[in-house]
């Protein structure tokens, strides 16, 4: 039987955790690419006045560490780097520590538990916090031993939207990006592919805000599909640049429920075809009870109209319409069972299509 996942913390959480657990024990973060770790450690050594001093595990030697040897008085002794060996106290913070080399992790041993490498002792009140990336993410990960496994106290990070909107509101990110994540909070992080692509995580999204930032007003759409296609998941740059042209554009949902505006059929509006499906399957998510008889004499209305809206999409675009029906990722129907008997009545192609 496997064994149930660890606890997770949301980025909100980590300070308080951290000036409880790391003044006292050294705390190794766990989490995806991206979402946010190093950055945490570094504004949570700022908060105690503490210098953070980064060591990436993936670019050091063991060399690296204990430093060279100097003869005193006859006598080999180590020297450790000067950017270790400090008086004052500070954050040491060992970035993919779990994707080093063994013989790198052996080499932090005494640094994490004895705080000292050779002769040389952290300064009291200095700090100690690993950090790395889970093997589940397909990202450089390397079995940790138990020994190194045992000296640190594991917190399991989460990607969470509500927090990065909070910190984006005033760190300058792009309205275009708030506004839509705002909307799309579920965009914010997808798990890193198995093949060589983009992936959505609060970095991505920090990329691409500088980029939309750097361009300005005057960008091309064209050019807005690559980048969003060069830091995205490819489904969310669609999506996100779907969001774009609306704003642009000034066209939305609402006219297209209310009849005065039609599915966009041009090819090149593909992208916005797609958004506005997603759109549209959220706002039926959102609004069409379980039951048909709980439904009120609008909703009813609402779910006419949304069947001739499928017709018309289905029209357009088949694959684009089955998106709107589709089940969700535990591939159960997320659309109440009694509308998608009516759209399977009037539509049975686009059904079949669904399964």
């Amino acid at each position: 039987m496997p064994a149930p996942p660890s606890p997770t913390v949301s980025p909100s959480q980590v300070p308080e955790l951290l000036l409880n657990l790391a003044t006292v024990r050294p705390v190794f973060l766990w989490g995806a690419p991206g979402i946010g770790k190093s950055s945490l450690v570094r504004e949570f050594a700022d908060s105690l006045a503490l210098d953070c001093v980064s060591l990436i595990g993936t670019q050091l030697a063991p060399e690296d560490l204990i430093g060279v040897p100097q003869i005193v008085d006859g006598r080999s002794r180590f020297c450790p780097p000067e950017t270790i060996a400090r008086e004052e106290p500070y954050c040491l913070f060992l970035d993919e520590l779990n994707a080093a080399t063994p013989d790198v992790q052996k080499a932090f041993y005494s640094l994490i538990l004895d705080r000292r490498i050779g002769s040389y002792e952290l300064p009291p009140g200095s700090i100690v916090i690993g950090a790395g990336n889970r093997a589940t993410d397909n990202a450089l990960a390397r079995p940790m031993a138990s020994a190194l496994v045992n000296r640190l106290a594991h917190v399991h990070l989460r990607a969470s939207a509500a927090d990065w909107l909070a910190w984006a509101a005033g760190a300058g990110i792009h309205p275009w990006i708030t506004d839509h994540l705002t909307d799309r909070p579920d965009h914010l992080w997808s798990a890193p592919p198995k093949t060589e692509e983009p992936f959505s995580t609060p970095r991505a999204w920090h990329m691409l805000s500088d980029a939309l930032h750097s361009f300005g007003p005057t960008l091309q759409e064209e050019t807005l599909k690559v980048l969003a296609h060069g830091t995205l998941t490819p489904a969310h740059a669609t999506a996100f640049c779907g969001y774009v042209k609306i704003v642009r554009h000034s066209y939305g949902l609402e006219a297209i429920l209310k009849g005065d505006a039609s599915w966009p059929r041009r090819i090149e509006d593909r992208d916005l075809l797609y958004y506005l499906a997603d759109s549209f399957r959220g706002r039926l998510i959102k609004e069409l009870p379980a039951q048909r008889e709980h439904a009120s004499p609008a909703v009813r209305q609402m779910a006419y109209r949304a069947k001739s809206l499928l017709v018309q999409l289905a029209e357009i675009s088949v694959e684009v319409a089955q998106t709107v029906i589709a089940d969700g990722d535990d591939d159960n129907p997320v659309l109440p069972s009694w509308f998608l008997l009516e759209a399977a009545r009037d539509m049975p192609r686009l059904v079949e299509a669904r399964r």
